[in-house]
């Protein structure tokens, strides 16, 4: 593997609840519809919802359901939580750095957070494999998760 292709879904849901200022007891839950999925490249995309990784028609949403926060420092947390992709679960733990809150000119909270990790595509059932005449792979196992996140603080 020389590169690596990014792709974001296009439709999902999130939300987080906190009592405390520092994010400290926040309970966050994801989930993303896995045929919204985009690479910029219309091949690719349906490739990646048919059965050799997502089988999009079979389990349609992958979710995140945190399980524990813990505060690294002024900025930076570990987050714990349950990722299903299939019909597989896993435990992970996320890199988040707190990026700050502001009010927008509608009056509108907002909080937001870089998210980072890696999780290995095989453990969930993405197992489709290929290799060029040469032998290079064409896709790697890691799975880099970068997500920049903007909450909005509700009532």
């Amino acid at each position: 593997m020389i590169s690596y292709v990014t792709g974001s879904f296009k439709k999902f849901d999130a939300t987080m609840e906190s009592d405390s200022e520092d994010f400290s007891d926040a309970k966050i839950s994801f989930e993303a519809d896995v045929d919204s999925i985009e690479t910029n490249a219309a091949q690719r995309d349906a490739h990646l919802k048919s059965d050799d990784f997502f089988n999009s028609e079979q389990y349609p949403k992958l979710t995140f359901v945190s399980t524990g926060i813990t505060k690294e420092g002024d900025e930076d947390y570990k987050l714990e939580g349950d990722l299903t992709i299939r019909d597989t679960t896993k435990h992970v733990t996320l890199d988040v750095t707190y990026n700050g809150t502001m009010v927008d000119p509608w009056g509108q909270t907002k909080v937001g957070f870089e998210i980072s990790g890696k999780i290995n595509r095989k453990e969930y059932g993405l197992k489709w494999h290929a290799a060029t005449e040469t032998g290079a792979i064409l896709a790697g196992d890691e799975v880099k998760l970068q997500l920049n996140v903007q909450m909005l603080k509700t009532a």
